[in-house]
């Protein structure tokens, strides 16, 4: 009947079951996580973010848990989208807030001035009433002091109303809590949050991060991202810190601070004064400088190097066409080719790259040719012996930037 006074007059609208069990489902689910709200049931993780080369913890990301007394710990988006633009967000968001300010004052009380940032959904931004809150909040806990409090958002909110969202965000650093763009480049207006947004931080998105290893598009992605917000002086956190290969390209890249599984998962906060004592960066780390942006083509190369590695692999076990074979061909070859026609590059380093790559081709090519006449699995078996040349290459390449 609702439907149908929708439509208007004179209009009937036939019963759909499946839409109202649907209905009924997420009226239960969402009285569900209220009653989860009023019972404690949630929880605060939370995630360091240190300075890789120096191993100091600059703050730690609050992220929220359900501890549902049947199912365990929930992880957020098993929970989350089902009050998206729901007033329980608001709720939740409140308590999240809340609950970080009250773990600062934890800490502080320990001698431990460690800052917290919280995700704020942008509902929250646009209600009238989030400065007044946030300042009510902060008045509770007077032992927190300017800085201890930061607030994330998405990029992709701040879109929707920037002069807004801009002003929000004068509003709260006035209040002394800072602001960060999280999932930075993943919008298309970054150049405008730059100019426009007063934020102090801006963490690149974790998709750019893992895969820039192998990936020669996500690495373009990234050093431009990273060369853009450090243009505009901003500070930079990349997520997605999965290994300690990642946190030494990142570093030669010139980005310091860092976020991620090779760093920590998140915790409990009762573990993170433990983890602070304990805590220990890579020895690669504390080793890796920025390179020089005349060097930074060497950190491509070494890339497009393992990218090709890989589809030698998905060819053989028939993911994808030939790769080139061709050593003039392959993006490092083509960059070999330039380099050693410019003058003076002709070295004994250069050499001795140029005879591993050739190696390298040679036994893919021989992979390749195995796979021809005695089929997949013989090939794929083989495929080890390649790893010693591409790691020797790698080496090579490496302490041309060293």
């Amino acid at each position: 009947m609702y439907q149908a006074k929708l439509a208007g007059k004179n209009r009937y609208h036939l019963f759909d079951a499946a839409q109202d069990r649907d209905l009924r489902g997420q009226h239960e689910s969402v009285e569900r996580i209220r009653v989860a709200l009023e019972a404690h049931e949630f929880v605060l993780h939370y995630q360091p973010k240190v300075d890789m080369r120096r191993g100091r913890v600059i703050g730690v990301e609050a992220l929220i848990r359900w501890q549902h007394p049947e199912e365990g710990l929930l992880y957020p988006d098993s929970f989350l989208p089902i009050i998206s633009n729901h007033p329980l967000m608001l709720e939740l968001g409140d308590w999240v807030i809340e609950s970080a300010l009250q773990q600062i004052v934890v800490w502080r009380k320990a001698g431990i001035s460690l800052p917290i940032s919280v995700n704020v959904d942008a509902m929250q931004l646009d209600q009238a009433d989030f400065i007044a809150k946030l300042g009510t909040a902060m008045a509770r806990h007077p032992q927190a002091e300017s800085g201890d409090l930061e607030l994330e958002i998405l990029e992709t909110s701040a879109l929707e109303d920037i002069n807004r969202v801009s002003q929000v965000m004068q509003d709260v650093q006035s209040l002394g809590v800072g602001f960060s763009l999280d999932d930075f480049g993943t919008g298309y207006s970054s150049l405008t949050y730059l100019k426009r947004l007063p934020i102090q931080t801006l963490k690149i998105d974790r998709s750019f991060v893992l895969d820039m290893l192998d990936d020669p598009e996500d690495l373009t992605i990234l050093d431009g991202t990273l060369s853009l917000a450090i243009s505009f002086r901003r500070q930079v956190i990349a997520e997605g810190v999965e290994s300690e290969a990642h946190g030494e390209l990142l570093l030669q890249l010139g980005c310091e601070f860092g976020q991620g599984y090779a760093i920590a998962r998140p915790m409990p906060a009762d573990q993170i004064p433990v983890w602070m004592a304990e805590w220990q960066p890579k020895p690669s780390w504390v080793a890796a400088q920025k390179v020089d942006r005349n060097a930074v083509p060497i950190l491509f190369a070494m890339v497009d190097h393992r990218a090709w590695i890989q589809q030698i692999r998905s060819h053989l076990n028939d993911e994808q066409a030939t790769p080139p074979l061709d050593v003039h061909q392959c993006n490092l070859g083509s960059w070999l080719d330039a380099e050693r026609a410019k003058k003076g590059n002709d070295t004994s380093a250069f050499k001795e790259i140029t005879q591993l790559h050739e190696s390298i081709h040679r036994k893919a090519t021989e992979l390749i040719d195995l796979k021809s006449n005695a089929g997949k699995s013989q090939a794929m078996a083989r495929f080890e012996e390649i790893q010693p040349l591409h790691q020797a290459l790698i080496a090579s390449l490496k302490r041309l930037i060293q």
